[in-house]
């Protein structure tokens, strides 16, 4: 409603004295006001409020059989949460309880009977731009609101496409349908959910898994595409993908970011001890580094490379769990049984 035009709004009037009420309803009128709803009978007043939905209400607060007291209160209580809804009490009283027992219970002025005429229009007045205002900031707050949540889901969809890219770059050499760093988000955001880890970071690990050989990029192609097994310090090299992975993440201030650089950097540690690069053992390797391990060797066993052939599901999750307390945390272990159980695609190696 526009605080210029306070004429607009829906007007509901209670007070058991139809005398008073046609009074009140010739002096809105005399000033422009149409939208009128009067209700003589206390016990109509509150089905009343809720069809008409007004702007602004009339409420005697002496009554017989419904106190105005109660039919305030609520009102109030009816009133949609963070609105402002102006009641103006009607009442002959002047005592200062009545006033501000009135006021704690959700009135918002007071007009004394008899009231004046030239009094009562300013104080509605006065009321409905109040109320026009608030609407009118609601509305502006709703806007932004919207703006906010478009422009956020937009900074994330580019933040994932930025991550995206990123493991797209780091496995186009050797998977160039980047297939893989997909198979493996998908697989540790599962294995995430089953371990019980809240949704939000469930998420952010399927997010950040297919970053896990982003170091890749620091080694030589002749060594990533050997189709023959590697010498041992052809191996070697291979190794420090991790700690690349690592230097190329440092300093990140996103959560996302640096989980990626943790991933990047232990998928490769080992549950007894024996991985690279810093050999860290049991708990003390991250539990988002530990998930990747078993997403990320599952995949890899049961799809082609160029210096192997692709095993059956049977057979690599039979290593999967050979594995478990060496190379593999066995909650984890227990944990990607299940996933492939429930999951159709991992039971075909898809």
């Amino acid at each position: 409603m526009n605080p210029q035009l306070p004429a607009d709004a829906r007007i509901l009037i209670v007070d058991d004295e139809p005398a008073n009420v046609r009074v009140l309803e010739k002096v809105l009128k005399q000033n422009g006001y149409e939208s009128l709803v009067s209700v003589t009978d206390p016990c109509q007043a509150m089905a009343t409020f809720a069809e008409s939905s007004p702007d602004l209400v009339l409420l005697d607060l002496h009554m017989p059989q419904v106190d105005g007291f109660e039919v305030l209160r609520a009102m109030t209580e009816q009133a949609p949460l963070g609105s402002y809804l102006p009641i103006l009490a009607l009442t002959a009283e002047v005592n200062q309880e009545a006033r501000h027992r009135a006021l704690s219970e959700g009135a918002k002025d007071f007009l004394t009977k008899p009231f004046d005429h030239q009094e009562a229009v300013v104080r509605i007045r006065n009321l409905l731009e109040t109320r026009s205002l608030h609407l009118q900031l609601s509305e502006r707050s709703r806007i932004l609101e919207t703006e906010v949540r478009s422009r956020t889901k937009e900074l994330e969809e580019a933040r994932n496409e930025i991550l995206d890219r990123l493991a797209r770059a780091a496995e186009y050499r050797d998977d160039a349908t980047r297939s893989h760093i997909v198979r493996v988000g998908r697989i540790a955001g599962r294995l995430a959910q089953t371990l019980g880890l809240p949704a939000e970071r469930c998420e952010m690990i399927a997010r950040t898994a297919p970053l896990h050989d982003i170091g890749k990029i620091g080694v030589s192609d002749v060594i990533l595409l050997k189709p023959g097994k590697l010498t041992p310090e052809e191996f070697e090299s291979v190794k420090v993908h991790t700690t690349i992975g690592g230097e190329i993440l440092r300093g990140g201030h996103l959560p996302l970011l640096r989980m990626a650089r943790a991933i990047a950097l232990t998928h490769h540690e080992r549950w007894d001890g024996t991985g690279y690069p810093r050999g860290l053992e049991g708990t003390d390797i991250p539990l988002t580094g530990r998930i990747v391990s078993v997403a990320d060797v599952f995949d890899a066993l049961t799809h082609e490379r160029p210096y192997k052939r692709a095993w059956s599901v049977e057979k690599a999750v039979g290593e999967i769990e050979a594995q478990r307390e060496r190379q593999f945390d066995p909650e984890i272990v227990a944990a990607f049984g299940d996933v492939v159980i429930e999951d159709p695609r991992l039971q075909r190696g898809a």
